[in-house]
């Protein structure tokens, strides 16, 4: 067995590592010590919540508030830590600090997990990652700690329960909360809004980014291209889902319509925010038009970040996708972005990428709707949240008959893998093509 496993590409090694990690979630949550009440919890209500928490999405098929214990809570949050950090990431992180050193192997895996560009200074990065992780989640906790118990009628052990269990889930875009509603109650206090926002915001920049701030601060020379890319477009995407979401529902009477304009501002950005791969929500999103759930659709298709907490496609792919449009309407022979020519195997990952994904998307959208009498727009929602990592629901996730939550597993599970990730692990062994085949081309549009 452990021969095997060391045989393993490192591909594998990470679909496997996610795949055990699931399923130590699963035997936990079945304790009955996990679960208030008599007995344990199901198999099917362990392995959908396991697996959200580890793929960090924050789908629920129970009350998170009322269903687990505390005990039971408490290993929600760290399967979703976990699942932020990289299961491969945390368990070389934690081999190094032990031990000193790493095999090449598991440099390589957490280097393809982590998606930097090889085991060189594997050391430094994983240390910056787990500290950045801890920083902005100890700040959000202190901030959401502070709050409950000032604001609230909360003992300073709960309050600071809390704010660390919001703070874990908010930083890696999870989305799971401590309350039946949610954060709806929350809707109007900034105080525990913005900061789950900022931390769901850092979350989705995803890690090399966060690092290349630490290292280059303000100097935009030297920044990458993923680093630029994300840092451009994850703020038009910000603003365009908060004017778009707040346009549309400002005058819902089942959203932002009752809620005084200050209100309304931000829970239109709170919403903004949360579509970008954390699910957190502070109004109901079944009573939202259909209009604007088909727009967060778009928002949770393309997600967050490379490299983190977020999911989707990423906005990096969604950059490259759109530079390489506009490059065929200019009529020019090669991609530049940022002054840079893009490579031609980026073209090919980044087409590959999408078009599995909506492959994905299609696929399980026809599924369920032949599986359950929900309509289009709902089920399209609850497709692409779970592919994204997303979390967020228009309430029907319960209703769902066994099948179809399963069906909602798998995608949270290829979403926080990656498309490309999972199908390339599940590959045959590729094999070095010693020729090439004569070129010929059909005709296009």
């Amino acid at each position: 067995m452990l021969t095997a496993l060391r045989r393993l590409s490192p591909l594998r090694a990470i679909l496997v590592a996610f795949t055990t990690a699931v399923w130590v979630g699963v035997g936990l949550l079945m304790l009955p010590i996990a679960k208030r009440g008599p007995g344990g919890a199901s198999f099917l209500e362990a392995f959908f919540t396991a697996t959200s928490a580890i793929c960090v999405t924050g789908l629920t098929t129970v009350d998170t508030e009322h269903y687990w214990t505390p005990f039971g809570q408490v290993i929600i949050m760290l399967l979703i830590q976990v699942g932020g950090f990289g299961v491969m990431t945390l368990a070389t992180f934690i081999g190094f600090a032990v031990l000193g050193k790493l095999s090449l192997r598991s440099k390589l895996t957490a280097a393809t997990e982590a998606h930097t560009a090889g085991p060189g200074g594997l050391g430094e990065v994983l240390k910056g990652i787990v500290l950045a992780s801890l920083l902005i989640e100890s700040v959000t906790a202190a901030t959401l700690t502070l709050r409950f118990w000032v604001g609230y009628p909360y003992s300073l052990p709960e309050a600071a329960w809390r704010g660390v269990f919001h703070a874990v889930s908010s930083f890696n875009n999870a989305g799971f909360a401590l309350y039946s509603d949610n954060i709806m109650r929350f809707v109007g206090d900034p105080w525990i809004c913005l900061p789950l926002a900022a931390a769901t915001i850092l979350g989705g920049l995803g890690f090399p980014v966060l690092l290349q701030l630490k290292r280059c601060g303000i100097d935009v020379m030297r920044w990458s291209m993923n680093t630029r890319l994300v840092i451009v477009l994850s703020p038009i995407l910000l603003l365009g889902g908060w004017l778009f979401i707040g346009v549309l529902e400002w005058s819902n009477p089942g959203t932002l319509g009752p809620l005084s304009w200050p209100d309304k501002l931000l829970a239109s950005f709170f919403h903004s925010v949360q579509t970008r791969t954390s699910g957190f929500n502070s109004v109901d999103i079944g009573a939202m038009h259909g209009a604007t759930r088909l727009g967060m659709d778009v928002l949770m298709f393309i997600g967050g970040g490379p490299a983190g907490t977020a999911g989707g496609i990423k906005v990096t792919t969604f950059a490259v996708l759109f530079f390489i449009i506009w490059t065929e309407l200019r009529g020019d022979t090669a991609v530049h972005i940022f002054g840079k020519r893009l490579s031609r195997a980026v073209h090919r990952q980044a087409i590959s990428v999408a078009l599995l994904a909506v492959a994905l998307v299609v696929m399980s959208t026809m599924a369920l709707l032949l599986l359950t009498p929900f309509t289009l727009d709902v089920v399209l929602f609850q497709v692409v949240s779970s592919f994204g990592t997303v979390g967020l629901s228009t309430g029907i996730t319960a209703a769902l008959d066994p099948v179809s939550q399963l069906v909602l597993c798998f995608l949270m599970y290829v979403g926080r893998l990656g498309p490309i990730t999972f199908a390339s692990a599940l590959a045959l062994t590729p094999r070095r093509r010693l020729f090439e085949l004569p070129k010929e081309r059909p005709i296009i549009g």
